[in-house]
């Protein structure tokens, strides 16, 4: 469709337009002949379409083209008026009046004030990492913004903007979607990655090393297995393994268990074996706990509006994906999914290992929940249904709203495409499934026009569907910037109805939003067959690296979701590389999503497509010019006790020192016998894409040969044969997300998740890992630094060039801490002006060449009458190629 922006002066004048196209010459003339391309960060919406009061205007977040639409609604279908820049990537957008509205932009970490009159921004605020949704409530009402990545709801006073805003710290991960009662007195919070109250009881240690941690607890003869409790790992049904193990294999390796907190507070495996006293009870030092240890499991936080004080209800599910309050009852309907990850193995779990839930919360008089499932026709007793059954199924849910009379609810499914009505309890009414466009990921409710408008992000429209006839009564599109190799290839990530067999599940149930569910699987298959590590890239060739592997096998115990940013390039895949390329996990559509059919070729060549187009995002914890911090705080860090007591708070580090300590070959903290950048070699943290080729007599020096790509175009990043496991062959993992996983702590009563480091998730804490016995670290204060540094690892800021990085040629991540001076500007005159986005770069200051980088340098602007530039505001960060300065939207 034809593409246009709202501006403030209806026809710009010549002089204007001038000084446009001379600033893109300029632009022009620096670039060094590269494109600028597509950043695909995969973000997820929260609240991406909103109603005006007046019910006039429909307002959207395009958020690939860092802009919000316009919609009139006084026509059949909603007629676009045009669209306004803002930061980048906006998730959610809210009307606080009908002439002004705020959106959250993810990346750019700000809040854009829009006025509608003069169709521009106005006011950009600041926030924490991840700003994420915004309620305006409470009387004065303020705006209540939440910030995901830091823990964090932010409260502004619209009258007081230049005010700081006051911090209410949220006990949970992830808080995003919001709402308010209807008197404005009470916020509720949905805490995205909640948990389950899930954990791991080590089992699979390798006690060659030292003391191991998690403590192989699973062997321990005072388990509730009695004289089964040196079988490890246990039986999963009565004494027996179901299905039964394959006689022709040797004994499974040990490993860890999950168990699961249930309502009366016991903790239970699969087989309904209590560990309580293991995990919380007297025995909880034998599995590297204190006394008391518990999960915290806060799906929905209660803050009062007037005081900020802050209440919790839990026990609802795993993903809190969106929240909104039935007008009518005041009670608060939450909608996600909650995995069954206690229970074990992949023929078992086949097409029935997660669930689409409603959690109700009814406020009053004391906080009560229950859950309903959203998917009741379902039955789980098999992996597959027929199709026209399957269709009803609803899938990845992320949208909730409710008509003013509070009878009637309606939720989208994004992985399912469609929209179901339910009543107060949760309970589907009306004619059944409503199919719109393809991933659905906004809904508001138009009574007086009878009208329900959808927000399908992945084909960019909107659905328009009749609140009567229960049908969809037309369809409008949107402009969209997204490449068409990532529009083809989402939905085999997220499409519940094709990539499942009873319609609920996908591999975003797991991989949500292309990331991770902050939990540990055991997806081994008993009856399955050995594997061989042949044909691995075994150690990079390196002395004392080479050796200690054994061959895979199918029983691997738990192991911690992976990400899947970056990962197209990075083979082979899973913790021990046992998959060599991304076509291995075609068989997992119907060995475990319960599918009909695999993938055909040339669905699997758009599936990497897309793959291939995800990035990491800034580190937060970075300094704005993109350096390593000097002096980070490590609040919710604490002492392992290996230098003195345990759990006390870690002071602040130096990540610079952190990546000293890091690289130094000379000193080689594992064990005197390898620094840590021999095996994680940077930009990536992998184990590097090549062998040491070791010298001869005609050459009698070492090198690093870079290996040849596979015939699926796979690589072959190493392996190391010792993980501290009692399995040996592990893929060296990239360390870019790791401040995405910390939350686990045993040291503490509380602990935020149940899952930390390594393959299965039992090292709780990155002051654990670096302070296991086999690293010689010196000090508390040395913990500190190395934990800066890896919490401030690169996100997808260093070089993709692919090519081997050596342990002796790697190159370190410290960059420049000058910042290029932008243009002048003249604040006064912005108003009379017109508002565009550009990018600012110095290449100068660059002395290595790496494609990608992050500069603080996003400029709103704006372009006087006479040409000069007015400069809006310097926030947030902007994707640019090196030596290059480009629109950001033309």
């Amino acid at each position: 469709m034809k593409r246009f922006r709202v501006h403030p002066i209806p026809v710009p004048n010549r002089a204007c337009i001038a000084g446009l196209i001379l600033l893109l010459m300029i632009f022009h003339n620096r670039a060094r002949g590269e494109s600028s391309g597509f950043i695909n960060f995969e973000n997820p919406h929260v609240h991406p379409m909103d109603l005006s009061p007046n019910g006039l205007l429909l307002a959207i977040c395009n958020t690939p083209d860092h802009s919000i639409e316009l919609f009139d609604l006084a026509g059949d279908l909603p007629r676009p008026l045009g669209s306004i820049p803002v930061g980048m990537e906006p998730v959610t957008v809210r009307f606080r009046t009908d002439g002004e509205l705020w959106t959250a932009n993810h990346i750019s970490d700000s809040v854009s004030i829009v006025d509608l009159g003069r169709s521009c921004v106005v006011r950009t605020l600041a926030t924490s990492d991840e700003p994420s949704d915004i309620v305006f409530a409470g009387n004065p009402a303020r705006a209540f913004v939440s910030c995901s990545q830091a823990d964090t709801v932010m409260v502004f006073d619209p009258a007081r903007l230049d005010r700081p805003p006051e911090l209410v710290k949220i006990q949970g991960q992830r808080p995003r979607s919001m709402a308010a009662s209807s008197d404005g007195k009470t916020l509720y919070v949905a805490v995205f990655e909640s948990g389950n109250a899930t954990t791991l009881l080590g089992g699979g240690s390798e006690e060659a090393f030292g003391r191991p941690f998690p403590p192989n607890v699973v062997n321990d003869r005072r388990g509730p297995y009695g004289d089964l409790s040196r079988v490890n790992p246990p039986p999963n049904r009565g004494v027996e393994f179901y299905p039964p193990l394959n006689p022709t294999n040797p004994p499974p390796p040990k490993s860890g268990l999950i168990v699961r907190k249930s309502r009366e507070g016991r903790w239970l495996d699969d087989n309904g074996k209590d560990w309580s006293r293991f995990v919380s009870g007297d025995l909880a030092p034998s599995s590297g706990r204190v006394a008391g240890w518990d999960v915290i499991d806060h799906d929905v936080a209660v803050v009062d509006t007037a005081t900020l004080a802050v209440s919790y209800a839990g026990g609802l599910m795993n993903i809190c994906m969106s929240l909104a309050v039935n007008p009518a009852t005041g009670q608060v309907t939450v909608i996600g999914t909650d995995a069954r990850n206690e229970v074990r193995f992949e023929p078992v779990l086949n097409g029935v290992f997660l669930r689409v839930q409603m959690g109700v919360l009814d406020p009053a008089p004391t906080l009560t929940t229950r859950v309903v499932d959203l998917n009741p026709h379902l039955t789980y007793t098999t992996s597959n249904i027929p199709n026209g059954l399957r269709n009803r199924s609803l899938g990845d849910p992320r949208g909730v709203a409710w008509t003013r009379d509070g009878k009637r609810g309606l939720v989208i499914g994004m992985g399912s495409n469609n929209l179901i009505l339910i009543d107060p309890q949760g309970a589907r009414v009306g004619k059944g499934a409503i199919e719109v466009g393809e991933g659905p990921t906004g809904v508001v409710i138009d009574e007086p026009r009878q009208r329900v408008y959808v927000l399908n992000r992945f084909e960019s429209s909107i659905s328009v569907v009749g609140l009567d006839s229960e049908s969809e009564i037309g369809r409008v599109p949107m402009f969209d910037p997204t490449p068409e190799r990532v529009r083809k290839g989402r939905k085999h990530l997220y499409n519940t109805h094709r990539g499942s067999g009873l319609g609920h599940i996908a591999c975003a149930s797991c991989h949500v939003d292309a990331r991770i569910d902050r939990l540990a699987w055991d997806l081994g298959e008993p009856g399955g067959e050995m594997k061989t590590t042949k044909g691995n890239n075994l150690g990079a060739g390196i002395v004392g690296l080479v050796e200690g592997y054994a061959d895979y096998h199918p029983m691997k115990g738990p192991m911690t979701t992976q990400t899947l940013q970056d990962i197209i390039g990075k083979e082979p895949f899973h913790w021990r590389a046992d998959r060599k390329s991304l076509e291995d996990f075609n068989e997992t559509f119907k060995s475990l999503q319960g599918a009909d059919t695999l993938l055909t070729t040339t669905e699997m060549a758009e599936f990497k497509d897309f793959l291939a187009s995800l990035y990491f995002p800034p580190n937060p914890y970075r300094n704005l010019d993109n350096t390593l911090p000097s002096r980070l705080p490590l609040p919710g860090h604490y002492t392992t006790g290996r230098f003195g007591p345990a759990g006390r708070p870690l002071l602040p580090g130096d990540a610079r020192v952190g990546l000293a300590i890091f690289q130094n070959v000379s000193r080689r903290i594992d064990r005197q016998a390898f620094a840590c950048i021999t095996c994680h070699a940077l930009p990536s943290g992998l184990g590097t894409d090549a062998t040491l080729v070791r010298g001869s007599n005609r050459t009698p020096t070492s090198s690093f040969t870079a290996l040849p790509a596979g015939p699926l175009g796979e690589h072959h990043h190493a392996l190391v044969g010792i993980n501290f496991s009692v399995q040996h062959g592990f893929k060296v993992p990239q360390l870019r997300n790791l401040y995405k996983k910390t939350g686990c702590e045993m040291t503490q009563k509380a602990s935020m998740a149940g899952f930390g480091f390594m393959h299965d998730g039992g090292v709780d804490s990155l002051a654990r890992f670096v302070g296991l016995d086999v690293f010689d670290v010196a000090s508390d204060s040395e913990v500190s630094h190395l934990v800066a540094f890896l919490l401030s690892f690169s996100g997808s800021d260093f070089e993709r060039s692919g090519r081997p990085l050596s342990p002796e040629s790697v190159i370190p991540p410290v960059l420049p801490a000058k910042i290029p001076t932008p243009p002048s500007a003249d604040k006064s005159r912005c108003p009379e002006s017109r508002q565009v986005s550009i990018c600012w770069d110095n290449s100068s200051l660059w002395p290595r060449q790496a494609p990608w980088t992050w500069w603080p340098t996003r400029l709103s602007i704006a372009l006087l009458a006479d040409g000069s530039i007015c400069q809006e505001r310097e926030q947030g960060f902007c994707p640019i190629k090196r030596g290059n300065l480009h629109p950001l939207r033309t």
